[in-house]
């Protein structure tokens, strides 16, 4: 069996399991994206098991490794919650507070609510859902795992359309994230409606857009216009 099943059933039993998960908080254009997925251990079965058997840390997969098992999931998750936060809210808010928030909302949409929670590196402080903060949590729980799967996919899928509005900057490719190719594409471009002004990017300062985080930065540039799809 998986140990990530392994870990979950050790510390849960066959009980109804949740895992919360982000991603996209280190990128450079897009959204955070948090997900929630809640498996009913005491409904699993040995095939439920043998088709998630490689399950893990979305990190660890690549894109098409992560589509096929993003399926797996769907069929054999209870429940499934998706928050999202955009690009302006992460720049008025601050990336912390909007990764908490998304994965607390997240939670608090599973109905039922889970028996044990966990959450991906720290706990959330305010949320309404019992839980604990399970460090590297992604690649020691399944359900964990599982949310990470679900975000990354969830992701990943909206930048790579968001290629067809904006197909200078190359998202099919990098997703957002800082890829020296991302970084030249802002230095000949500037920057879109998906970038977060807020973060002290290279590419950000070799436009002469030194933005600080927080209160006081620097005016919004205009972003640049949007090519049409081919």
């Amino acid at each position: 069996m998986n140990p990530r099943f392994t870990y979950d059933l050790k510390l849960a039993g066959r009980a109804l399991v949740a895992g919360a998960d982000e991603a996209g908080r280190g990128s450079l254009a897009g959204p955070l994206v948090a997900a929630a997925v809640a498996f009913d251990y005491a409904r699993f079965t040995d095939e439920g098991f043998a088709a998630l058997e490689g399950l893990d840390d979305s990190k660890r997969h690549t894109r098409e490794s992560r589509e096929r098992l993003y399926g797996v999931v769907l069929a054999h998750a209870t429940q499934i919650a998706v928050v999202s936060c955009a690009a302006p809210s992460i720049d008025a808010r601050g990336l912390h507070v909007c990764n908490l928030f998304a994965l607390e909302r997240a939670l608090a949409a599973l109905r039922p609510a889970p028996e044990i929670a966990l959450v991906d590196g720290f706990t959330i402080n305010d949320s309404a859902v019992p839980h604990r903060g399970v460090v590297g949590g992604d690649g020691l729980s399944a359900v964990v795992a599982a949310a990470s799967i679900v975000a990354k996919v969830t992701r990943d899928r909206f930048m790579i359309a968001m290629h067809e509005r904006w197909p200078q900057y190359g998202f099919n490719g990098h997703v957002g994230y800082a890829a020296p190719e991302h970084r030249d594409a802002i230095v000949e471009h500037g920057v879109c409606e998906l970038h977060r002004l807020s973060f002290q990017s290279v590419a950000y300062r070799q436009l002469g857009l030194g933005l600080a985080t927080g209160e006081g930065r620097e005016p919004t540039p205009q972003p640049a216009s949007a090519l049409p799809a081919e």
